[in-house]
């Protein structure tokens, strides 16, 4: 696939397309939110977002927690918003019938023959994608579903909770509405697209999302800097982020190598914020101010986010949220530490109540202690 720049000035906006496109692009619904969006995204509160739903699956991990339920499911969502969380984060990629699927990986792994076989994700039509794993149908069994590692070691896709997978249609259906999302465009790092095939797939989401999105909070971020430009530019009712890695990995696209590039492209663009590795935010704790100053917010990702300290850093550095895995242990410590107990309150527990009380204390660091851990933080994380 050759690269073709993309130059948003062109891109037409949804409500410019003409009536005979192919896909209907646009409800009633998005002219009128259209008018009175805001130029950033601000939130009133730390949040807590849970990544994939529930959690990850990180399938050669000895921790159950990562293989108890299937990643990017509508289990997974539901029980993540059963806690405190404010939106689920999950990928999306479009199908090769232009159908809004929610899986991470680009490629589907499965076994044929006794061999195992791969297929990429978005060459796959709806009902190809949907033989995979769990079957709706009682009685039906699905394709064998593994998962290749980064280090391409192969594991069969085994939870203890195991679900169908998913379009986004069904997420906006079957997922309390009262529940974010922070819908990740995915595209593969290792493709280098044309603009038309960004721009098919983004409004083929964007169908999805303003037919049944109605008043449901939503968040759109992505690693690729062009979708992240073309989905600003094809729609304006709601905020854009730009993922980076910060420069843990280095890119041909130099906008995708630090906070600092991160940052232009949000201006240059009219994005609302970062959603950085956090790794990268610890190694350099002045980029906050930074973001800050250029009136965008900034999310956090990484494994990290999982040790409540680490999240009570981020919530004292005036980080806007985390994207989490473990969201039942993150959700409980953040609400004790937002929402410390009255000083003086005498606290009464039962025995069963113990380790949710544990998650729930506050780390006590003195003003000293934290102006040191700042301090620190940033060369204890070097690569």
């Amino acid at each position: 696939m050759a690269l073709k720049t993309v130059h948003v000035s062109d891109v037409p906006h949804l409500d410019q397309v003409p009536e005979n496109a192919t896909i209907p692009l646009y409800s009633d619904r998005f002219s009128k939110v259209n008018e009175g969006l805001a130029t950033t995204f601000k939130s009133s509160k730390f949040l807590v977002i849970g990544h994939r739903g529930n959690g990850m699956n990180m399938l050669h991990s000895s921790d159950r927690r990562m293989k108890a339920i299937k990643e990017n499911s509508i289990l997974s969502f539901n029980t993540a918003g059963k806690f405190s969380v404010d939106f689920v984060e999950f990928d999306v990629q479009v199908t090769k019938d232009d159908c809004p699927i929610i899986f991470h990986d680009n490629f589907i792994v499965t076994e044929e023959n006794g061999v195992i076989a791969e297929k990429r994700t978005t060459e796959l039509t709806l009902a190809e994608f949907l033989l995979y794993g769990p079957q709706k149908e009682p009685g039906n069994v699905g394709k064998a579903l593994f998962r290749k590692s980064g280090k391409g070691s192969v594991f069969n896709w085994t939870v203890e909770d195991d679900d169908c997978l998913c379009t986004l249609q069904e997420a906006f259906q079957k997922v309390d509405t009262k529940l974010g999302f922070n819908i990740e465009l995915k595209f593969d790092d290792d493709v280098i697209y044309q603009e038309q095939e960004l721009i098919h797939a983004l409004k083929a989401i964007l169908r999805v999302v303003f037919e049944y999105a109605k008043d449901r909070p939503i968040i759109f971020s992505t690693f690729q800097p062009d979708a992240a430009q073309l989905i600003r530019k094809l729609q304006s009712t709601y905020p854009v982020f730009f993922l980076t890695n910060g420069g843990h990995e280095i890119y041909s696209d130099v906008r995708r190598n630090s906070l600092d590039e991160a940052i232009k492209l949000c201006l240059a663009s009219g994005l609302q914020g970062i959603v950085s590795e956090v790794k990268a935010v610890f190694r350099n704790p002045g980029a906050i101010a930074k973001i800050k100053e250029s009136n965008l917010s900034l999310l956090t990702y990484g494994q990290l986010n999982n040790v409540r300290e680490a999240v009570y850093m981020q919530h004292v550095m005036g980080i806007d949220g985390v994207i989490v895995d473990l969201v039942q242990e993150i959700t409980v410590a953040v609400a004790g530490f937002i929402k410390p107990e009255a000083e003086g309150e005498e606290e009464t527990s039962t025995e069963g109540d113990e380790q949710i009380q544990g998650m729930m204390t506050r780390p006590k660091f003195s003003q000293r202690e934290l102006s040191f851990l700042l301090k620190l933080i940033p060369e204890l994380i070097q690569p």
